[in-house]
């Protein structure tokens, strides 16, 4: 169950939300970038409209993955971790203190979203 956790808590709480909500408030979307980059050069070298298309749909897809991959692990609770700690990243810039409370809030509710036996307690699961 440890590894579980820790595994949640740094791949969709801090990696997934934080991360996320820091690069949105910072401006830079490097997935995009990213894409980008990758999509321009397969272009260069075989320039068809369909390949471009992927690139278009890709981030959606990306996104929509990253979701289930959260709830799945998580259920609600997870989700509410990840969404406080998407906000905790997006408002680091501004009210840094009350940033750093929401990532733990984050990161508690991502351990205790995997902890089967609290979520049974509570009535979660």
């Amino acid at each position: 169950m440890a590894k579980k956790s820790h595994a949640y808590i740094w791949q969709s709480v801090i990696g997934f939300g934080f991360l996320s909500g820091l690069w949105t408030a910072v401006g830079i979307d490097p997935e995009g970038v990213i894409l980008t980059l990758v999509g321009r050069t397969i272009d260069t070298f075989y320039p068809d409209p369909d390949i471009r298309y992927l690139f278009v749909i890709l981030p959606t897809v990306l996104l929509l993955l990253s979701i289930y991959q959260a709830w799945k692990k998580g259920r609600v609770p997870g989700l509410v971790a990840v969404i406080l700690a998407y906000v905790a990243g997006l408002s680091i810039l501004l009210l840094w203190k009350m940033s750093l409370v929401l990532l733990l809030a984050a990161i508690l509710i991502g351990w205790l979203a995997t902890n089967r036996r609290l979520m049974r307690k509570f009535g979660f699961r």
